[in-house]
């Protein structure tokens, strides 16, 4: 086991790395983990627009937009400047109230860029806080990068993932 308790899903465009996190998120939840961080959910169907998300606060269930509406035509980033600081805010409000488990949905372009959710993912590790995340495989260099090649990758399976829980768990 690294000496950070840090693990990543690799995941390819064609693994369903939401429906995967979310699984992973309510199985623990079962088992009594106190889960912080926030997750994505994929809303398009939903309401009828192709690149809707929302995040998930772990921590009480909360949910927020993460795409902001800018009107037909636009071509720039939909993701909302204040979604990510509220996500920022409920990421470090869920390490200073103790959870065991701090889940980020991905590690992606914002934060391979230094951006996004990437201080929070820090703040977790320095606070001994394990952290969860997923990162695409075209991000990798990247993420090697920022955590130092320390922490696990993992398959994009819910065995994979919940067996390193398991194994974080009773290391400790």
């Amino acid at each position: 086991m690294p000496a950070l308790p840090i693990a990543a899903i690799l995941y390819t465009p064609e693994d369903n790395i939401e429906a995967l996190l979310v699984r992973v998120a309510r199985t623990l939840a079962e088992r009594g983990v106190r889960l912080g961080g926030v997750i994505q959910h994929d809303i398009a169907t939903a309401i009828n627009d192709p690149c809707a998300m929302e995040l998930e606060d772990l921590r009480n269930g909360e949910r927020f937009s993460l795409s902001q509406e800018l009107g037909s035509g636009s071509e720039a980033c939909r993701l909302d400047p204040a979604a990510l600081a509220h996500a920022s805010v409920a990421v470090r409000a869920a390490v200073d109230q103790g959870a065991q488990l701090v889940m980020i949905n991905k590690f992606g372009a914002q934060e391979a860029n230094g951006d996004g959710l990437r201080d929070e993912m820090g703040f977790a590790v320095v606070s001994g806080t394990p952290l969860l995340t997923a990162v695409g495989k075209r991000f990798l260099p990247e993420w090697e990068a920022f955590t130092g090649g320390d922490g696990s990758l993992l398959e994009p399976s819910f065995d994979s993932v919940i067996a390193w829980w398991d194994e974080l768990v009773q290391s400790n």
